[in-house]
């Protein structure tokens, strides 16, 4: 069974070594487009009275005062505003907490932005994505415990050894058979820590990105211009207990990744693997 925890914070300025399917997710198929519906007023809902504007935003609500002759020009402007930043920008909201995870069939909790949504059908044991940036997503798969044996994470080898298996299984998946495509890949860090649980993680980051041309069968080659199609960091936690291999997956736009670290790192700090209950 499994329980979603909402924890409040204040605002702030397979593996595979395991088997995934989670190519329509994480690889070229997925495209970061957003329906845009018509929205009659901004966020800040106005109302005007005779000399007075009061804002109501979550739980509060301030007055103040505002010449007559400028209500409806301040109601005015913040509604271009508002229709120009929702046309034109599909950016990760910076979020205001986090909501725990626990799962206590397969033994493992970890931590996610409470504005992600849970995607079912991912194929792997579970799945969150950020509803504006499509491709940024976390998810957990773990070994078979019928056909796994595994002790310690060291089972793995140095933690440089399982950064190379990491890599390698992400290339697997991003496997193209479209002409022209090129993908380029490092591994940026492997570290080793104990946590607060005493168990000890591999954490694996890496970058891959993604080239194409958008014209294939052209036979001259400066008719096939090679273009970046995507550019990704991948942070990976693995931990093992219940004598499986356990793995926690981010999935960022290295873009997104420089504005939400801060986040993001506490994701991946937050992933522990717990003993089940025979």
């Amino acid at each position: 069974m499994a329980t979603v925890v909402v924890l409040q914070q204040q605002p702030h300025p397979s593996f595979s070594i395991l088997t995934s399917s989670l190519s329509d997710f994480n690889g070229a198929r997925l495209h970061n487009h957003i329906p845009w519906h018509h929205s009659p007023l901004p966020k800040a809902a106005l109302q005007v009275t005779a000399s007075r504007i009061l804002v109501k935003d979550g739980h509060q609500t301030k007055a103040f005062a505002v010449p007559r002759r400028n209500a409806m020009a301040l109601i005015l402007s913040s509604y271009i505003f508002s229709e120009f930043a929702y046309r034109n920008v599909a950016f990760a909201q910076s979020s205001i907490g986090f909501r725990e995870y626990i799962d206590t069939f397969d033994g493992y909790t970890f931590r996610y932005p409470q504005n992600w949504i849970q995607v079912r059908g991912a194929g792997a044991d579970i799945f969150f994505r950020d509803p504006y940036v499509l491709d940024e997503n976390v998810s957990v798969e773990m070994s078979s415990p019928s056909s796994s044996r595994y002790k310690t994470v060291e089972d793995l080898g140095p933690p440089e050894e399982a950064g190379k298996k990491v890599l390698k299984q992400y290339l697997t998946e991003f496997m193209s058979t479209r002409l022209g495509v090129r993908r380029e890949s490092s591994i940026l860090s492997t570290t080793s820590r104990v946590a607060d649980d005493g168990k000890l993680y591999y954490e694996v980051e890496v970058n891959i990105k993604s080239y194409a041309n958008n014209n294939e069968l052209a036979v001259m080659p400066q008719d096939r211009p090679i273009s970046l199609e995507w550019n990704r960091r991948y942070l990976s936690v693995l931990g093992v207990e219940n004598n499986r291999l356990y793995e926690l997956r981010l999935q960022t736009p290295e873009n997104v990744f420089v504005e939400e670290e801060s986040d993001l790192r506490q994701v991946i700090d937050s992933f522990r693997v717990n003993k089940v209950s025979a």
